[in-house]
């Protein structure tokens, strides 16, 4: 099959079409926010209730296809040429995932979605033990192998066109790539911007609802009034630092920044498990581990229509599979960019079971501490998270020892991942929006930064976390339809390795089965 065709004006015309769009979107958001989160909530609303069934449907196939890949005949075949090696260690790589995918939100969530689902679970009273297990599971549902597994699909997608196929690193390749005719052109254009729309939108609400998060933290800590000003301010340093980080380069910034990530947040998940209730953590990991992957395949496709939570599901689980798909173009070209010289096996079950298992207990930690303060501490808890989602963390703090230094440690590992979130996002949109090249330049990233700044400043006008959630997930509607096209893209091209595979196999068996000849041989031989 030919390689795409790379039209210069048409790369052009994202680059112009994209900052038309998202500088419109934040211009708007900036003079009218509340009519910005309106608009944002018709149309995540109209998802939500209408296409429910086809979100959860799609989501719940990127589990099935990312075990297919891990485990069928293409899990060998590497991405890039035969002879590459992984650019970064397995430890930074791992780190960088997560400093990319999930950093912040595991922060924001840890504690306050498992009190959420303890206090209010779907279809069953809440603040009883089978209220506790339920929330774990549901927790672990939106966090754990749907997550990845999107993260995961969408770029290996991307890094086997780019290293394999040795194709630019765009939304519109595997599009380009696999099919002909004269639609391709403006689908492919298309596509581009959409990915940059969805990654624009989805990093903005998701640094909205991070700045929200330190601005409670300023407060916990130093006693900062939260004040709109105060979060104008946070997210301008925040602009500043991940800028300057961005013009370091991907080798030095993002993964310097992702490794002090990792070993702050680890010391502080430790610090919960071994000071906290050890032994309540450890048996709510492994309890809610097995509750997870024995209700999964029933939970992948309960949408509730029988008992009348509709608005619980749009709110919560189908929320978060679409945000994943807005984060998808964005986390899927940086960890494809991340990733070359790793097998597709390698490279599925380092992206999906790690990051997962270590959600897991994750939650498992921060969650299992809050709900072991509600059903055997003092309680309280759930008020506080109620009172200000944005508090929940440190509100759990406050249940242990050194809850000041925990706080202040906090408060620093936010920053951090929401600026290695911003890098890494901007390295995205500014590369897709530059041909796909690899090493994007430092203009284009500073107009892609004050974009983010704008439309991030603009959804904190709103000063709403639920509008936040809202814009995050906005980008992420139209662009599900570019991601089918993707992935029929990738199956058909895939099926391209086939025949090596199948020849180096025939290869394999005669080699073996010349070898068995052999020593049957000289066995005869030796007996007479």
């Amino acid at each position: 099959m030919p390689k795409p065709a790379r039209s210069k004006s048409t790369l052009g015309g994202v680059f112009a079409l994209s900052v038309l769009i998202c500088g419109a979107i934040g211009v708007w958001g900036v003079l009218a926010p509340d009519m910005l989160a309106g608009a944002a909530h018709a149309l995540t609303g109209f998802a939500l209730t209408t296409l429910d069934w086809f979100f959860l449907m799609l989501c719940t196939s990127f589990v099935v296809l990312g075990a297919a890949l891990a485990l069928g005949p293409y899990g060998k075949i590497k991405l890039g040429a035969d002879d590459d090696e992984p650019e970064f260690s397995t430890l930074s790589w791992i780190a960088m995932l997560f400093a990319g995918g999930m950093g912040a939100g595991l922060l924001f969530w840890g504690p306050a979605e498992p009190i959420y689902h303890f206090t209010d679970p779907p279809g069953i009273e809440g603040g009883t033990s089978e209220a506790a297990r339920l929330a774990m599971v549901l927790t672990n549902l939106h966090w754990g192998l749907h997550a990845w597994s999107i993260y995961a699909v969408c770029a290996l997608v991307i890094a086997y066109f780019v290293f394999r196929r040795n194709a630019p690193g765009l939304i519109s390749t595997p599009i380009r790539y696999a099919f002909r005719g004269r639609l391709v052109g403006p689908l492919a254009t298309a596509a581009d911007t959409l990915g940059v729309v969805a990654v624009i939108l989805g990093l903005a609400g998701s640094l909205a609802m991070g700045t929200l998060q330190v601005r409670a933290g300023l407060g916990e800590v130093a006693g900062v009034p939260p004040t709109q000003w105060v979060s104008i301010l946070i997210v301008s340093v925040l602009a500043v630092c991940f800028f300057i980080s961005a013009s370091t380069g991907l080798g030095q910034g993002i993964k310097i920044l992702s490794n002090l990530n990792m070993a702050i947040a680890v010391a502080i998940m430790l610090f919960i498990l071994f000071v906290g209730p050890t032994q309540f953590i450890l048996e709510t990991f492994t309890t809610t581990l097995g509750d997870y992957l024995n209700n999964l395949p029933a939970m992948s496709f309960r949408l509730y229509p029988f008992e009348d939570l509709t608005d619980w599901t749009a709110g919560w689980t189908l929320t978060y599979l679409i945000w994943w798909l807005a984060w998808g173009p964005f986390v899927g070209v940086f960890i494809a960019r991340i990733s070359r010289g790793r097998t597709i096996r390698e490279f599925m079950l380092g992206v999906v079971l790690i990051p997962s298992l270590f959600s897991m207990l994750w939650f498992a930690t921060f969650g299992g501490a809050g709900i072991f303060v509600e059903l055997q501490g003092s309680g309280g808890l759930a008020d506080l998270v109620y009172d200000d989602v944005t508090k929940a963390l440190f509100a759990l703090f406050d249940y242990l020892p050194l809850a000041q230094l925990l706080s202040s440690a906090a408060l620093v590992l936010i920053f951090i991942f929401l600026v290695t979130s911003a890098d890494s996002g901007t390295f995205v949109v500014s590369m897709m929006s530059s041909k796909g090249t690899l090493d994007p330049s430092t203009g284009v990233k500073l107009i892609w930064a004050l974009i983010i700044l704008a439309i991030t400043i603009a959804t904190l006008l709103s000063g709403s976390v639920e509008v936040a959630k809202t814009l995050a997930v906005t980008g992420a509607i139209p662009f599900a339809l570019v991601l089918l096209l993707q992935i029929v893209a990738f199956l058909r091209t895939l099926r391209e390795e086939e025949r090596p595979l199948a020849a180096a196999a025939e290869t394999a068996i005669a080699a073996n089965a010349a070898t068995n000849t052999s020593a049957a041989t000289a066995a005869v031989a030796e007996r007479r």
